[in-house]
């Protein structure tokens, strides 16, 4: 049975000592949703925000926050990444992100990929803020990772997951 990682017996937490583990090729993805009603996002497929273009601002956001994830969540790891991508898709009923992170280190990369779909769906809603205070965001979610002692992961149905209609 798997065990947290984190915490020692007493229930202390820890930092997880990974000296002693190679540095092998690590990868993770992970997704998540801006849902915002379609005036918004009318405004945003035509790039017209108070603030400018929001998706090219998201993305940079992502990939900074991702270089930055031991400084957002305290027992991880800095890491030498060796790429970040961030990207913005259109839905029907907002916008989609996705990261992709990998590295050579001791050490997985899933929280960065997840940090940086956080960071670019806040500042997606930092630059829509203005047209509508009630958009949301929703279902940050690992996708896939790679490498390391505990294998692949791959999330089951991937591509059906957040594209089904929303209620408004």
């Amino acid at each position: 049975m798997a065990r947290l990682s984190h915490y020692r017996a007493s229930g202390a937490v820890r930092m997880v000592d990974v000296s002693a583990k190679p540095a092998t090729l690590r990868t993770a993805s992970a997704r998540g949703w801006v849902r915002m009603p379609p005036r918004v996002l009318r405004a945003v497929r035509r790039l017209q925000t108070p603030k400018g273009n929001p998706f090219e601002v998201a993305r940079i956001a992502g990939i900074a926050a991702a270089k930055r994830t031991a400084e957002w969540i305290p027992l991880c790891h800095p890491l030498p990444l060796t790429h970040i991508d961030v990207t913005a898709r259109v839905r029907q009923n907002g916008v989609e992100l996705t990261s992709q992170v990998a590295a050579m280190a001791p050490t997985g990369v899933e929280m960065e990929a997840l940090v940086a779909v956080a960071a670019a769906a806040l500042t997606l809603y930092d630059m829509c803020k203005a047209l509508d205070k009630g958009i949301t965001i929703a279902e940050i979610v690992l996708l896939s990772k790679t490498g390391g002692k505990s294998g692949d992961y791959r999330r089951p149905n991937t591509a059906a997951r957040g594209r089904r209609r929303t209620r408004r």
